[in-house]
Formats: structure tokens, C-alpha cells, sequence
């Protein structure tokens, strides 16, 4: 019995400073993707500014832009992710058909979920981009 009350209470006390730790990290952020420093990703022809979190570590936010005719291949993602068009066109291709996600547009994409996505041809694409998790790119087989 009083190991049980013992194992309780040191969960509730880590359940207790995990949740204080969150809310500490919560914050007001602004930023505008007309003046955001984009840094280049690995794969070339893709640059990110991250807003929140951390895209090589876990769920994140960030401002995502393509180059003019970026192409990502086909691939897939281990996490979900969502975007929404700010400027130019995401361009979207699964077995369903093709999309292309402009400014105002929302784009949800399920982790494991096999697509291709690019840049459009003459204004590339800038996006709002969530992730759930860690980002990566699994080109398809």
C-alpha cells in the first residue's frame, strides 16, 4: 500500500512539472513570411524559418518556401502534415489526382500517405506548414 501512494504521488509530481514546463513554453509569436530568413534544406530547392519547435526533433511550425519548379518526387512523410498557401502554388499529386494549394488554401497530409509535391513553375510556392513530429522525406519505392 505504501509503495503504491509512493509510486502515485512521484507521477502526479511529474505529471505536475511536465504540465508547468509546457505551459511556460507557451508564447505569443508573430512573424510575417514576406520578411522571414529562410534557411536552405538539405535536399536543395527548399529553405525553411522555423516559428516553433524544432523540425529535426519533433512536432514543429514553420514558414516553407519551394524554389520556381522545385520537384520533392514521390515520397511520403513519417508524421502528419498541414499546410496553407501563402503565395505561389504547392503543387499536390497522390492516386487521387492533383492539387494545387494557393494562397488561402488548406492542404492536410497523413502520415505514411505516399505523394508528390513541387513548386509552381513561375512563382515557386510560400506555405504555413505544421508538422506533428520530426520532419523528414521517405522517397517512395
Amino acid at each position: 500500500m505504501k509503495k503504491s501512494v509512493i509510486v502515485l504521488a512521484v507521477a502526479a509530481s511529474t505529471i505536475v512539472a511536465l504540465i508547468a514546463v509546457a505551459q511556460a513554453q507557451k508564447q505569443v509569436i508573430y512573424s510575417s513570411s514576406a520578411t522571414a530568413t529562410y534557411k536552405p534544406m538539405p535536399m536543395g530547392g527548399a529553405s525553411m524559418d522555423v516559428l516553433a519547435g524544432d523540425p529535426e526533433k519533433g512536432a514543429h511550425k514553420t514558414f516553407t518556401k519551394f524554389d520556381p519548379g522545385y520537384d520533392a518526387g514521390m515520397h511520403s512523410h513519417t508524421n502528419d502534415v498541414t499546410i496553407v498557401g501563402i503565395k505561389g502554388a504547392y503543387l499536390y499529386k497522390d492516386e487521387a489526382g492533383e492539387k494545387r494549394v494557393g494562397p488561402g488554401e488548406f492542404l492536410f497530409v497523413p502520415g505514411g500517405h505516399k505523394h508528390w509535391s513541387g513548386g509552381d513553375k513561375a512563382e515557386g510556392a510560400v506555405f504555413y506548414e505544421e508538422g506533428s513530429g520530426k520532419f523528414d522525406v521517405i522517397p517512395a519505392k
